[in-house]
């Protein structure tokens, strides 16, 4: 490594507060040697826990992070100042971070329409409590007499699971109200897995929100409802078979933020099934909430086309980003082609990986399969920032990367398995076979896996045994990695909980130099 020049911290941003996952103060810090950060709200130093902490990537010459804040209230409202010194200076900055509104009403004061009327208060206080009395009565009664008489539906099935099994309510579109919340526990997919976009989930009676029970241990889901005319879109990034994806502004997402930038997911075709997909998408995506999960805001369904509304990663997808970021990779500056400086390292292709394992921890733990992972299903963010995300359009746009079965099915095969191959049998072993592939494409530069070879010859070659060659520059302990998630008995492949907590320790013996994003 080159020796750097010192040179004391500059501050280059500060941000307001935004909502992310959790709230951010987002910042950038040049200097070096790397600046020691020092935070306080109102000249009060913060001392950090789990409600309040720093987050930071170390790069060339310059730490990026964010100030994270969880569920902050009123009380956090006021002036954040960032301290940033190391041996050659310090330099402060300072951001207005507001939160949340204050409530200023004192109850003890009563206003002009309440002076010299105690009596009349105290009368419609006490006609209200009786109205409400009663109508809990009323509702117990209700209740008691639907359950002893209302059992036996029109389907002749028993209990509430009926509401949502037959035809009429399970084929309705997105905004159907059911007369009732339903928990349908008897259709957990059990302990094993849930797979992406395929439990049913009905809408229920508040028309903001829809709303779900699959897993009864679990609260219910309430997806957002975003308002038509608070989205504007500004340029397509893409076209998958559902429709089309757009960069749009989206007013009224953040409460610190008149506007930001979202990608939005259209559906072309609003036929009943399609809406049918939608709804359990919109459910399912709303419970994944992760640092590195695209963050998925909510919908917008009134009136077409339906739309979804996630977070915008300005890099797009880690395949692409990791092409631009290979040995061969070129720029063209002034229309003449220039080799591109931007070469990942060994540190930030660990970074990435560590932060896609993190991903795939989680929706383990969720007991969720995503049945296509891979780096065109991953995308980049300021700060190499990675999160696992599908918009449905790599089928179109990696289109070689997909096997077509019986006119209609695109398997990824290159990214499977054996027993998905054969057997169409996923888990979150077979994601684990996927992630090894990932790794692969990682330390190739997102070159496609097996691209020697034809589709039916990978087939040949996967369920016979064999397995991807270890990429010249990988280290052999990552490629040790790649080769246990490639066992062909799922139950001999690694956890990926120790595969996350392996590439965090890699990651942390080998320090980031290269600013690849600059």
């Amino acid at each position: 490594m080159e020796d750097l020049w010192t040179f004391p911290p500059v501050i280059l941003r500060l941000a307001e507060p935004e909502k992310r996952h959790d709230t951010c103060i987002e910042f950038t810090v040049r200097g070096y040697p790397y600046p020691k950060l020092r935070w306080f709200h109102e000249h009060k130093e913060i001392l950090q826990n789990e409600y309040i902490r720093t987050e930071m990537d170390f790069y060339q010459d310059y730490l990026e992070g964010c100030l994270i804040f969880q569920n902050p209230t009123h009380i956090y409202n006021g002036n954040y100042t960032l301290e940033a010194s190391n041996p050659l200076g310090t330099v402060t900055k300072m951001v207005y971070g507001h939160f949340m509104d204050i409530v200023d009403e004192d109850p003890s004061m009563p206003s002009d329409s309440d002076s010299g009327r105690p009596d009349e208060d105290t009368f419609g206080v006490s006609i209200a409590v009786g109205l409400a009395g009663f109508a809990c009565v009323l509702l117990l009664v209700l209740f008691v007499l639907i359950n002893k008489y209302g059992r036996r539906s029109k389907f002749g099935m028993k209990g509430p699971v009926a509401v949502i099994s037959g035809e009429e309510d399970s084929a309705s579109p997105l905004h159907h109200v059911n007369h009732g919340i339903i928990t349908p526990c008897t259709l957990d997919a059990g302990p094993d897995a849930v797979v992406i976009g395929m439990t049913r989930i009905p809408v229920v009676e508040n028309p903001q929100y829809f709303r779900h029970g699959h897993n009864c241990n679990k609260p219910a889901t309430l997806v957002q409802h975003i308002k038509r005319r608070d989205i504007i879109l500004k340029r397509e990034l893409g076209e998958g078979a559902f429709g089309k994806v757009f960069l749009a502004e989206c007013y009224n997402l953040s409460p610190t933020k008149d506007k930001m930038l979202v990608a939005v997911k259209t559906l072309k075709d609003p036929n009943l099934s399609a809406r049918k997909d939608f709804q359990r998408e919109a459910e399912l995506l709303t419970n994944l909430q992760h640092d590195h999960i695209v963050k998925f805001y909510g919908v917008c369904v009134d009136g077409d086309p339906l739309i979804m509304v996630f977070e915008y990663m300005k890099h797009g997808d880690l395949n692409k980003f990791l092409r631009a970021h290979g040995p061969d990779a070129m720029i063209l500056v002034d229309g003449q082609p220039l080799q591109s400086n931007g070469e990942l390292g060994l540190s930030q292709m660990l970074h990435i990986a560590t932060q896609i394992a993190s991903g795939m921890v989680y929706l383990a733990s969720q007991h969720f399969v995503h049945r296509d992972l891979a780096t065109r299903n991953c995308l980049v963010g300021n700060g190499l920032l990675v999160k696992i995300g599908d918009f449905g359009m790599s089928r179109d746009i990696y289109s070689s990367d997909y096997y077509r079965v019986g006119g209609h099915t695109m398997l990824p095969i290159r990214w499977m398995p054996p027993e998905s191959i054969m057997y169409r049998k996923f888990s979150t072993e077979s994601d684990v076979w996927s992630f090894g592939v990932i790794l692969w494409e990682i330390f190739t530069y997102g070159k496609q896996p097996w691209f020697q070879l034809g589709n039916n010859e990978v087939i040949e070659c996967i369920t016979q045994g064999r397995v991807l060659e270890r990429p010249r520059i990988c280290p052999k302990e990552v490629y040790d990695i790649m080769l246990g998630c490639w066992q062909r008995e799922p139950q001999q492949r690694l956890n990926i909980k120790d595969i996350q907590k392996v590439l965090f320790a890699m990651g942390k013996a080998t320090p980031v130099y290269l600013d690849i994003l600059g």
